[in-house]
């Protein structure tokens, strides 16, 4: 198994240093917003950041606060990275317990959480271990795992112990939820060269008979840790035989693709299948390219959350079809109804 890991120097956008101390960045990032809402309705899948729906002076829900009627919803996080403690971030459980508050304080509870990677930065067990006691405050039903490849740097033995219960091979299963089927991949065990993702023969069978019996127009929601499209393979930031995957995926009217990894939202839609990134409950990254390579990026207090959010999903059955909304976390006037 080859590991793409980025364990290194910070990237910085500024030589300055900023000044933030550990109380004014908690509350920066926790503003910031850690994840995503995904509300199904009408059809439409769509996405609201966290701090859209919080006051940032009393820390409640935003005076008139609307929010769509949906069939149901679920929450999506990545990247937490326990056991990460460089200056990016120096309190990583901080800043998750940050996110699981604005679970918490949501106007919808979901029916579940989607956490798309990199649970923890070693895989170790008190890492592990630390991840599971923040996440058990979570209001939610259960909460869905696919690894990242910091958490399979031991072959993925003891994500496999905590987490692979009914599931197959290296930790690949579906389910279904308010006629949506749910798949989750794992793309990290086998990485190829340069630290691409890699689904693998025995995965893609099992996909390939996990959807036969389907309709055409089931809506599908697949999750994995690396992108399953090319957003930047130069930094291993894609997934080498995603093509066959998609390949599966074509017949279906409505595909979304969640994933994590590289700590920012980007979204692409082509023909049927919506894709989108989350960002990190812990740090961000440079943007493609940006820099000389990926990794733990420093950014000052005011820039935070431009880097950071929380990805929510609603769905509406209609036409059995599905479409993803992305609303930017800095504009929670958008999320308030103008009276």
């Amino acid at each position: 198994m080859k590991n793409h890991f980025h364990n290194g120097d910070e990237h910085t956008p500024q030589a300055n240093n900023d000044g933030i101390d550990r109380r004014g960045f908690l509350e920066c990032m926790a503003w910031a917003g850690t994840g995503v809402l995904w509300m199904m309705s009408g059809g439409i899948l769509k996405s609201y950041g966290m701090s859209q729906m919080i006051d940032k002076t009393t820390g409640t829900l935003q005076k008139g606060l609307v929010m769509p009627k949906s069939d149901f919803s679920f929450v999506q996080i990545s990247d937490s990275h326990i056991g990460f403690t460089k200056p990016a971030n120096t309190d990583v459980v901080g800043t998750l317990n940050a996110a699981i508050s604005k679970i918490n304080t949501m106007p919808v509870t979901p029916s579940f959480v989607l956490h798309t990677g990199d649970l923890t930065h070693l895989a170790q067990a008190d890492e592990f271990d630390t991840l599971e006691q923040s996440l058990k405050s979570v209001k939610t039903e259960k909460v869905f795992y696919v690894p990242g490849e910091h958490d399979v740097t031991d072959n993925g033995k003891l994500y496999l112990e905590r987490y692979g219960k009914g599931t197959l091979g290296d930790g690949w299963y579906s389910f279904d939820s308010h006629g949506v089927h749910f798949i989750g991949l794992n793309n990290v065990t086998n990485h190829v060269d340069g630290g691409l993702g890699y689904i693998g023969a025995a995965q893609l069978k099992w996909l390939e008979a996990d959807l036969k019996p389907l309709s055409n127009s089931t809506p599908i929601v697949v999750f994995a840790h690396i992108p399953l499209w090319a957003i930047y393979p130069q930094w291993g930031w894609g997934t080498d035989d995603s093509g066959q995957v998609l390949t599966l995926l074509k017949r279906f009217g409505s595909v979304s693709v969640l994933n994590g990894h590289i700590h920012q939202t980007i979204q692409k839609v082509e023909g049927n299948i919506t894709f989108h990134t989350a960002n990190s409950t812990a740090f961000p990254q440079p943007a493609p390219g940006a820099a000389p390579s990926p990794g733990p990026m420093k950014v000052p207090a005011d820039k935070l959350r431009s880097f950071l959010g929380l990805t929510s999903v609603n769905y509406v059955e209609h036409n059995h079809t599905l479409a993803i909304t992305d609303t930017p976390l800095i504009l929670a006037e958008s999320m308030i109804e103008q009276k």
